[in-house]
Formats: structure tokens, sequence, C-alpha cells
């Protein structure tokens, strides 16, 4: 199962929505998918219509070993797309996991024993933090997906999350990669969304992903409805965005690339 962390530690730059779009769109492909919530906040569950009362276990009990993969998981409204619901117990888990033994690996040993074969892929959405969930999330993940939003700010916070990177790629995971960075929010009539997209293309090159998600007024309705936009409305701008930028991703996974009949 190949294992995608979506994480940065600034909020409101799309990252969940990011996570419910991307997931919707491998599993449209063909692939089957499980996302991971570990976010206390809780939006890609709500986001993927399920409410609190289907929530019996959760991330929470995934990463505290009361519950393994297959007991925590929810089938969705979209076929062949799996979840792992987050609920509000994960805001105590930063304190009580440092009691835990191997505390930075606990996704990382649980995801490893999900049955095998049931799933071609695992997409983690991380909470806007770089704590010791975000930590769990890249120690468990192959590659990382950064979601940065055209802005000035952006950044400045997408240095520190580098930083990061590179201290769990020292200390626990050496195999971690960066699969791409994804611009969001995208506003064709700012000049900065403009000069942002330019000067990160320019620092980081072919690692930044061709296609850019606009600001898009579906995209925004979307977990109002609890579907993802490319169910909601698959013609808006923000679904076609997703669904090109989920062609990109295949094509930067040679694994999956062949399934999904996309050149690596």
């Amino acid at each position: 199962m190949i294992r995608i962390a979506i994480a940065n530690q600034k909020g409101g730059v799309g990252k969940t929505t990011t996570a419910i779009n991307m997931a919707t769109a491998l599993a449209a492909t063909g692939s089957r998918v499980l996302l991971v919530d570990l976010d206390p906040q809780g939006n890609a569950s709500t986001g993927l219509g399920v409410d609190q009362a289907a929530r019996v276990r959760s991330s929470y009990e995934l990463l505290t070993g009361d519950a393994s993969v297959a007991e925590a998981v929810i089938a969705t409204k979209v076929p062949r797309l799996d979840l792992i619901a987050a609920t509000v117990d994960l805001s105590g888990a930063e304190i009580e996991l440092i009691d835990f033994d191997n505390r930075t690996h606990r996704l990382d040993t649980a995801l490893a024993e999900a049955p095998a074969g049931r799933w071609d892929i695992c997409l983690i959405d991380c909470p806007p933090s770089l704590g010791l969930l975000t930590v769990n999330a890249l120690v468990a993940a192959q590659s990382l997906l950064v979601p940065l939003q055209c802005e000035f700010f952006a950044l400045e916070g997408l240095s520190q999350l580098l930083t990061t990177i590179e201290r769990v790629r020292a200390r626990f995971n050496p195999e971690l990669r960066i699969l791409g960075i994804a611009l969001t929010m995208y506003d064709r009539r700012n000049r900065l969304s403009e000069q942002v997209s330019q000067d990160v293309r320019a620092t980081l090159g072919p690692v930044v992903f061709q296609t850019v998600i606009p600001r898009n007024v579906r995209l925004s309705e979307a977990p109002s409805h609890g579907v993802p936009a490319l169910i909601y409305d698959y013609r808006c701008a923000g679904s076609e965005a997703y669904m090109a930028l989920a062609r990109e991703l295949i094509a930067r996974l040679p694994k999956i690339a062949a399934s999904a009949g996309v050149a690596a």
C-alpha cells in the first residue's frame, strides 16, 4: 500500500479539500483508496458525509492501539474509498502519546498491520501543525504531498515544513520524499497568485505540480453537502483541476500508473 501524507502546518491552505478530492479522484481511476483523517477537527470525515455517530472507532483508537485498521475503517459513499475517521479525542493525543513506546511510529505500526492487498494507496490528512500527529504521518508515509496557498505567508511556512521533513528523514524515515507541491486557491485575477507561483517554481522546479487548484465556490460548497466536489459538481473548475492533479500524481507513482493507464 502506497502511503502519502498531505501536510502543511499552515491552516486554510486547502489541505483537507485536497485530501478529500484527491482520494475521490484516485478512486475514480480504479485504485482502492484508504483516507486516514488525522486532524482533530475531523473535517475530512465530515466532508465525506460521515457523521459523529458513525465514528465509533477512529484514528485516535488507531494511535493508542485500541483498534486495528480493519476495526476502525468505514466505507464512504464513494466507491473504492474507505475512511478512518477523526474525532475530537485526537486533541489530547499529542500529550497522551508522550507516554507510549515508539510514540512517533504508532501510525506506521498500525498501517503495517492493515489487511494485505485491501487498498492500493493510503492518503493521510494531517492537522495544521508540526506536532506529534503530523510527525506520525511523516514517519508512516513514503511520500509527501504539500498543498501551498498562493500567498506570501505560505512561502514562509513552506521553509519550516521543509526543515521538519529533513529532521524526520534524518531521525526516523530516510525514505520519505516530497512527491509534489500543489498550488491551491489560485486566483488568476490576483497578481500575487502569479508571483507566488513563479517564485515557488523558480525555487523548487519540477517538484511543483503543473496543475494549479483555482479558487472555486463549488469546492467550498461541497463539504456542507457531505460529498467531495468531484461528486457535487464534477464539471466545475475545481473538480477538473483535481482530476488533472490526480493524473499528475499517478504518473509520479509507477506502481499504480500502469493500472490507471497513465504513462509513468
